[in-house]
């Protein structure tokens, strides 16, 4: 099916990322199943009876999962949607690499 060149120009941008954001949506709910599963099948076979995992092992992990479903990414990115770019006398460089482990 061809699109015609009209098509999308009544649309909001929010109207034209709904597909993009179910899409998004979808898949973070079939990764919260799978690492859920996982989480499951983890405990239940670690070898180290002595010292067993629980789900409290997993709390990172779940924030990790959870912070995708904000636009910005993760939570410890802020977002830099609303920053300038470089011409317009924003930061040429923006400095990502975490710091050292104390």
């Amino acid at each position: 099916m061809q699109a015609s060149v009209g098509d999308g120009v009544d649309k909001t941008p929010q109207e034209l990322d709904a597909p993009q954001e179910a899409a998004r949506r979808e898949f973070i709910a079939e990764l919260w199943r799978r690492f859920e599963a996982l989480q499951e099948w983890a405990v239940s076979h670690w070898p180290d009876q002595e010292h067993p995992l629980s789900s409290a092992d997993f709390v990172e992990a779940r924030k990790e999962i959870l912070s995708l479903r904000s636009p910005a990414g993760s939570l410890n990115q802020p977002a830099q949607r609303n920053e300038a770019e470089p011409e317009q006398g924003g930061a040429q460089y923006v400095d990502v690499t975490p710091a050292p482990w104390p």
